[in-house]
Formats: C-alpha cells, sequence, structure tokens
C-alpha cells in the first residue's frame, strides 16, 4: 500500500528522535490507558466526555503509526468491507441536503471508526491486555448491578416508569431501573448491561478464584438487566443464551452433552416459571407480542413505516449522517404526534442513513466477522477461544436488541460494540 510507503520514509526521518523519546516508546501505554478510560467512563461520564478519551486514543494510534519502525496500515478481509461501507458514508454525506448536520454526525462516525482502528492496533501488539478489558466490563457490570437493585428498592425518580400502563392493573406496574449510564434511559442501561455480562464468562478462566465471584455477579447482572424492563434486552438475552448454550454444547465431549442439554433445559424452565410467577414482569414480557395493542409498539411501526417511506426516496446513497439530521428529513415523512430520534432500528437507520450500499456492507462486515469467529472457535484449543466465545455472544446481544432499538447508537454501547469486533479482529485474523 502507498500509505505504509510514506509511513516507511516518515519512521525513517523521525528514528532520531524516537529512539531519544520516552513517550514515543512507551505510548502503547498511552493508548491502553484511554482505551480503559472509555470503558471506565462509559457508566458515569457524559456522552462528550467518553468521546473525548477516544479521540485521545485515536491520536495516540495516529502518533505511533508515524513514529515507530514498523508500523503498518494493513487491512484483512472483514477491514475490506468496512472501509467500502465507510466510501458509502462519505458519499451520502457529501449528498446530503443538509451537509452541516450531516458532517456532525459523520465526525461521530468517524470518531467510532477511529476507535476501532486505535483498538486493533493497541490489541495487535498487546494481546495480554484483552483479558484486562473483559476484567473491566466486568467490573464494569458489577458496579452497575448494584447501583441497579438501590434503585429498584429504593426511591426512583419518573424517569424510571416508561411502559404503557393504559392495560395494567397498578400493582403490574414494573419499576425501570437505569442505573448510571447519562443520559438516564432504561433501554440504554438494558442494552448496555447486555453488552458487557457475558465478560462474567471469562473470569473463571483468568483466574479459578474468580469463580464464585463470576457465578453470584452474572446472575445479578442478569436480574438486574431484567429490572430494567428493556423488552429488547430481553429478546436480545434470549438468543445470546441460545447462542452460548450452543456452543457450549457443541464443545463438549459427547458423553457430557447429553447432562449439559438436560441441566440447560431445567434451568430454562425454572426461569420459566420465575417469570410467570412475578406478574409486572409478565405483563411485560406479554406486551411484546401486543404488537399495536402496546402504545410502544405503535410507535415503533409508525416510525417504521415513516422511515421505510424515506429509505424509499433516498435507496442509493440516503439522506446524510446523524440524528439531528434524520429529524430535519423524517419532519416531512413522520406521522402526526409521532415524532423520533431515529429509526429505533440499527439496519434500518443505516440504509436510511446512507443508503443500501452501506446497509450491504455493514451487514457483511458482521457477517465476516461472526464467520471468522465461529471457525475459530471451533478449530482452536487455545485459550483464546474464550475471548471469541464471550466477544460473539455479547456482539449477538447487542445486533438482536438494535434491531427494535435506538440506543446502539450511544457511546457505551458504540464504542463497546467496536472494541468486542475489535478483539475478535485481532484473535481470528490469519494475515488475510
Amino acid at each position: 500500500m502507498f500509505i505504509n510507503i510514506l509511513l516507511e520514509n516518515f519512521q525513517k526521518f523521525i528514528k532520531p528522535v524516537y529512539d531519544r523519546s520516552f513517550i514515543l516508546q512507551k505510548i502503547d501505554w498511552l493508548i491502553g490507558i484511554n482505551i480503559f478510560f472509555v470503558i471506565l467512563s462509559s457508566v458515569f461520564a457524559q456522552p462528550d466526555v467518553i468521546g473525548y478519551f477516544a479521540l485521545f486514543a485515536i491520536i495516540l494510534t495516529i502518533i505511533k503509526l508515524l513514529t515507530k519502525s514498523g508500523e503498518k496500515f494493513e487491512l484483512n478481509t472483514s477491514e475490506k468491507i468496512l472501509l467500502i461501507y465507510f466510501l458509502f458514508v462519505v458519499i451520502s454525506v457529501a449528498g446530503s441536503s443538509f451537509l452541516y448536520l450531516s458532517m456532525k454526525g459523520f465526525m461521530k462516525t468517524l470518531t467510532y471508526l477511529g476507535f476501532y482502528i486505535s483498538v486493533v492496533h493497541f490489541l495487535k501488539d498487546n494481546k495480554q491486555f484483552i483479558k484486562w478489558i473483559f476484567l473491566t466490563f466486568a467490573l464494569c457490570a458489577c458496579y452497575e448491578t448494584v447501583f441497579a437493585f438501590l434503585q429498584n428498592f429504593g426511591a426512583v425518580e419518573e424517569i424510571s416508569g416508561w411502559q404503557d400502563m393504559s392495560n395494567l392493573n397498578p400493582e403490574d406496574v414494573m419499576t425501570r431501573v437505569y442505573g448510571t449510564l447519562k443520559p438516564y434511559n432504561p433501554n440504554l442501561f438494558g442494552g448496555y448491561m447486555l453488552s458487557i455480562i457475558p465478560s462474567f464468562i471469562t473470569l473463571p478462566f483468568i483466574n479459578k478464584k474468580l469463580l464464585p465471584l463470576s457465578v453470584i455477579f452474572g446472575i445479578l447482572s442478569v436480574v438486574a438487566t431484567v429490572l430494567t424492563g428493556c423488552r429488547g434486552a430481553y429478546i436480545g438475552f434470549f438468543f445470546m443464551f441460545t447462542a452460548l448454550v450452543y456452543i457450549t454444547y457443541k464443545l463438549l465431549q459427547p458423553k457430557l452433552q447429553k447432562l449439559f442439554a438436560t441441566v440447560a433445559g431445567f434451568c430454562v424452565l425454572a426461569v420459566s416459571l420465575i417469570v410467570m410467577s412475578v406478574s409486572s414482569l409478565r405483563a411485560r414480557i406479554y406486551s411484546i407480542f401486543a404488537m399495536r395493542g402496546d402504545s410502544s409498539n405503535s410507535f415503533r411501526f409508525n416510525v417504521y413505516h415513516s422511515c421505510i417511506n424515506m429509505f424509499k426516496d433516498n435507496w442509493l446513497l440516503g439522506i446524510g449522517c446523524g440524528n439531528q439530521n434524520f429529524r430535519e428529513v423524517y419532519g416531512l415523512y413522520m406521522k402526526t404526534g409521532f415524532d423520533a430520534l431515529s429509526a429505533y432500528n440499527i439496519y434500518l437507520e443505516i440504509a436510511v442513513e446512507s443508503g443500501i450500499f452501506a446497509l450491504i456492507f455493514f451487514i457483511g462486515f458482521l457477517t465476516a466477522n461472526i464467520i471468522n469467529a465461529v471457525k475459530y472457535i471451533f478449530t482452536n484449543k487455545t485459550k483464546e477461544v474464550i475471548f471469541v466465545i464471550t466477544a460473539l455472544v455479547s456482539l449477538i446481544g447487542i445486533m438482536v436488541h438494535g434491531m427494535v432499538d435506538t440506543v446502539f447508537f450511544r457511546p457505551q454501547i458504540q464504542f463497546t460494540f467496536w472494541i468486542l469486533i475489535g478483539i475478535i479482529n485481532v484473535i481470528t485474523d490469519n494475515g488475510e
């Protein structure tokens, strides 16, 4: 690649400075610190602050590429697909009717993709940090779980009561916890917990002494997610659990598969009985299937209908990036009284914003990583398999939840998504 020739020449030019600079030689530590700050700040900081840490990591990665001898900018197959997706995003922004607003959304997309590149370049040289990333995710899940239980059993603000109560008995109204993530939103909290709860799987493999913590807080974190009342998270968790059970079943020795299937079936039955015995939770789950009978469902259907019409009129290159740009165009299509910040479906959102080809290549990027992860899981017996399993299960939860909600585009979930993708890519990359 031409860019690597330029990098090599600049690295040679700057080498005397690099050899005398302690900071440049330890720049990986600075990148790693900022990546961990992105993870930790997600649980308490405003979105802009999280973005600043990600931006620092990107800047440091650029400096590393320019100064450290031997550093190259290389793309594997899935990343080439991602690059094509990005090019279609750029074209859609250039053709947007609201160029300024679209540029603001584009800068966010650029930050997310730049952060992904930073994570990949950092982890390629520092794979030992992958376990610390999952430990940090687990720590965040523990913190949020404790906070969620305090909210559930204490006094919470009215924000936690978001649900259609027109067809509910007062005793069936659910107190919806929302954690510490900003802006406060039970669905954001549910989606975030969905993305980090699988991290508990890795703890016993990192250190056997962490098994009790993994089991206890793993269960409590699932309960905390249930307390969000986020139905999208419930659906996502179902698919996560199904994927994890299937992977575990296939990896077990044949003589243990029948026992595992029996235990898994018993667990499903026990959870089902518990759910059915709690009236507020039962009502919340039943509302998923109420279709137009639930106001939240009806609202989404109206938004979907409007967004499909938007897509039909802008199917090739979309309307441009960002929720502010989306709102300007959505106003021309929306049904009266059904204003929305986004399409409430990440795939429809991408199609509306950047067109059909951007959607195809985004799905292609996801598919390539999922295929690579599955192949790695069933063909390797290294300790890193557990990290790939964890990242894959989390990814499934995020992408399923994203089919019915908009919180995927929030920094807390978006940065987590790119970290998980980065982990899969680094571990499974075979130099393609």
